[in-house]
């Protein structure tokens, strides 16, 4: 499992990723699911995964043309000419790769290869663009309706954001509730853990305003999470108590 978050602002795009991938609880690994390319000037793409790693590789290797010569290698993602179509390119072979990995295993690999990816990121004289896609290769399209992607496990870092959020927010404010989401999260499920990959990408930048790993380490992290429980107690005991004094 993971959780990963893809966030919209008026400023431009927030990302977050954990890196924990696991078969078992004796079997983790960490892989980073958080990957960008940019071209400086003229646009800059991310792309998150979750789901079935062999499959996300997969996906990744052929978007960068890892099987081809290094000097022969043309990323996709830099060629395309809108945000739109890059996400129906890699719908594409999202698609196909899952469809080839559950052909080449029969029966047995139905229903096992299956991932989802967010996809981020801005065109010169476009705006920037936040696209949920699916196994199936479809996908949506983040709005101010619905101005938050999560994929993976998404059920115990959501009621913070969506009590937090605000367009019109900073990015710091932005990354710490992200992070708050991502502690809430961790403390719920063994399946997301340390580290976490933070991407920012300004409106109209073209190239990282700010990355950052966040380990175990991390004193920031280690602030919001303590401060965070400290916060959730103090809000409790402040609301009126119940009583058994009206019972019937």
């Amino acid at each position: 499992m993971t959780y990963c978050v893809g966030m919209v602002l008026d400023k431009g795009l927030v990302l977050m990723s954990d890196t924990r991938t696991n078969s078992g609880v004796d079997n983790i690994s960490t892989f980073r699911k958080l990957f960008h390319w940019s071209v400086p000037g003229e646009r800059i793409i991310a792309v998150m995964t979750a789901g079935n790693l062999a499959t996300t590789q997969a996906v990744i290797s052929q978007l960068e043309e890892r099987t081809k010569a290094p000097s022969e290698r043309e990323n996709c993602l830099i060629k395309g000419p809108t945000m739109f179509q890059v996400a129906t390119e890699i719908g594409r072979l999202l698609r196909n790769t899952i469809e080839q990995a559950q052909r080449d295993n029969g029966p047995d690999g139905k229903g096992r290869f299956t991932a989802t990816m967010i996809v981020a990121g801005q065109i010169a004289g476009m705006q920037p663009r936040l696209f949920m896609i699916y196994p199936e290769g479809n996908f949506i399209e983040a709005s101010w309706d619905t101005p938050f992607f999560q994929i993976g496990e998404t059920k115990y870092g959501r009621p913070i954001l969506i009590r937090g959020y605000g367009k019109d927010m900073s990015f710091e404010d932005a990354v710490k509730l992200m992070m708050v989401s991502f502690d809430s999260t961790l403390k719920a499920n063994l399946s997301v853990g340390l580290p976490l990959d933070l991407l920012v990408i300004g409106k109209d930048n073209f190239k990282p305003l700010h990355e950052h790993r966040v380990t175990a380490e991390d004193e920031y992290f280690d602030t919001i999470s303590s401060g965070w429980g400290d916060a959730l107690r103090s809000a409790f005991h402040s609301l009126p108590p119940y009583s058994f004094s009206d019972d019937t």
